[in-house]
């Protein structure tokens, strides 16, 4: 008989393993991406596929949001020089913040991270429909990937307003925002907005 050899399981920075991470919420299922790869670094190749978001791991996803976090309101946040949108210090800064998860919380800080997009993705906003010269807000169900997109923004956004002028680092604030958001306490930036999100939509509707 030809002896099978043993084939290696491939983990995600060659530490974390993906196999037994567990998607509860159905409807986000399909469209996160946690196929393991040790250099995670799509190089913008999936921009023009039908849904090509989706086939990017969701991990790079939340470190090419850290390099443009956008603006809350009408106040921009300015790019500083620890995210200057190169991948290598993006990378750094996303394995110190799994590192600092890791040792809080004892699991897998990617199953973390995921458990965290789920409870801060809201399932309903509001947009604004003109009719007639009027404009009123209607509520609105979120699409699965903009429900994804919603929750990397808002704990990118929450860390940056916490360390951005203070004494403490991004990879600090942005590892509790995860930890928060997992655990559902309204302290973290991502639940209060998926909160007040939802609110205005059941009021609109």
């Amino acid at each position: 008989m030809v002896e099978q050899k043993q084939i290696h399981a491939f983990k995600l920075f060659d530490k974390y393993d993906l196999s037994q991470i567990e998607i509860k919420d159905n409807s986000l299922r399909p469209y996160m991406c946690l196929t393991p790869r040790l250099l995670l670094k799509s190089q913008g190749r999936r921009n023009f596929e039908n849904l090509g978001n989706t086939k990017v791991n969701v991990v790079e996803r939340l470190a090419n949001r850290l390099q443009v976090p956008g603006h809350v309101g009408k106040k921009h946040k300015i790019i500083t020089s620890w995210s200057s949108g190169k991948y290598n210090r993006n990378m750094k800064t996303i394995l110190q913040v799994f590192d600092a998860v890791e040792k809080r919380t004892g699991k897998n800080p990617v199953q973390v991270f995921v458990t965290a997009i789920e409870n801060g993705s809201p399932r309903d906003e509001i947009t604004v429909i003109e009719q007639g010269g009027a404009r009123y807000p209607q509520a609105v169900d979120t699409s699965p990937i903009r429900r994804i997109n919603l929750a990397i923004r808002w704990m990118i956004q929450g860390a940056y307003g916490k360390a951005f002028g203070k004494k403490k680092k991004m990879f600090e604030t942005l590892s509790n925002e995860i930890v928060l958001a997992s655990e559902g306490n309204m302290e973290s930036y991502a639940m209060g907005k998926k909160n007040e999100t939802e609110k205005q939509a059941d009021s609109a509707r």
